[in-house]
C-alpha cells in the first residue's frame, strides 16, 4: 500500500498522462456545454490526482459525500469507466447533480441518495474503498462525519476532504481545522497540492503538467484538497 505522497502523484501523472489528456479534454467539452448549469468547483491538480488515484487502486465501490453541480462526479465516474469497472454512490441533500451526469457515465456504474447524510448513512456501502468528501465545510459536520461516517469504511482507503487549505493555515470554526487535527491525532500524513500551503508541491506538479503537454481544463486555483489513507479506528 503505497503512500500518498509528491513522488506517488508524480508516478501517476507519467503513467496515466494520455488518458489524463482525453479526460481533460472530455471535461473542458462538458464545462462548455454546460455553461451556467455548471460550477466547477474542483481544480485541475485536485481533481487530476482523485482521477489518477481512482485509476491506479481501482475501487470496487466509491462514496461521494457532496455532489453540487456534479463536476467531481463526472470526473470520478470517468476514472471508473476507465477503468472498466466500479460503483460510484454519491450522498447529497441537493440533486442538480441528476441533470448535469451524461448519461453515458452515469449508466450501470452510478447510485444517488438524495437526503441528509446523516439519515441515509446507513447506505452507505460497508466495502467502500475510495472516500471523497466535498459537503458542509463548518467543523459541526466535520466532527459528525469523524465519528460516524470515518468508522463505516475500512482502514488504508484513500479518503480526500475538499476546502481545506485554501490558506497557508486552516481557519476557525472551519472543517479543515478538525480534520487535520484528527489526523495528527491519528498519526496519519496527509498530501496536499495546495498552492498556499505546499507551494513548492503546487509548482513541481504544474511544471511536471506542462512536461508532459497537459493543458489546463479549468485553470490552475488554489487546489486545497487533502489527500491520505484512512487511519485505523479508534
Amino acid at each position: 500500500m503505497k503512500q500518498i505522497d509528491l513522488g506517488y502523484v508524480s508516478e501517476l501523472y507519467r503513467e496515466f498522462a494520455g488518458e489524463l489528456a482525453a479526460v481533460g479534454k472530455q471535461q473542458r467539452a462538458y464545462a462548455e456545454a454546460m455553461g451556467s448549469r455548471m460550477t466547477p468547483q474542483l481544480d485541475d491538480l485536485e481533481a487530476e490526482i482523485t482521477y489518477l488515484l481512482l485509476r491506479a487502486t481501482r475501487p470496487a465501490v466509491v462514496m461521494e459525500l457532496g455532489t453540487f453541480h456534479g463536476w467531481s462526479t463526472s470526473w470520478i465516474l470517468s476514472a471508473l469507466r476507465d477503468n472498466g469497472e466500479g460503483q460510484l454512490h454519491s450522498f447529497d441533500i441537493i440533486d442538480n447533480v441528476r441533470r448535469n451526469v451524461p448519461d453515458e457515465l452515469a449508466e450501470g456504474r452510478w447510485t444517488f441518495v438524495q437526503g441528509d447524510v446523516k439519515d441515509t448513512v446507513d447506505q452507505v456501502p460497508a466495502d467502500t474503498a475510495y472516500l471523497f468528501v466535498d459537503a458542509a465545510h463548518n467543523s459541526r459536520f466535520a466532527r459528525w462525519y469523524l465519528r460516524d461516517l470515518f468508522p463505516r469504511v475500512p482502514a488504508g482507503i484513500p479518503v480526500s476532504v475538499h476546502d481545506v487549505y485554501h490558506f497557508r493555515a486552516t481557519l476557525p470554526l472551519h472543517e479543515g481545522r478538525v480534520v487535520v487535527r484528527w489526523l495528527d491525532a491519528h498519526r496519519t500524513p496527509f498530501f496536499t497540492p495546495s498552492r498556499a500551503k505546499a507551494r513548492a508541491t503546487y509548482d513541481k506538479l504544474n511544471a511536471l503538467r506542462d512536461e508532459l503537454g497537459l493543458a489546463p481544463v479549468r485553470g490552475a486555483g488554489d487546489n486545497p484538497m487533502i489527500f491520505f489513507r484512512m487511519p485505523p479506528a479508534d
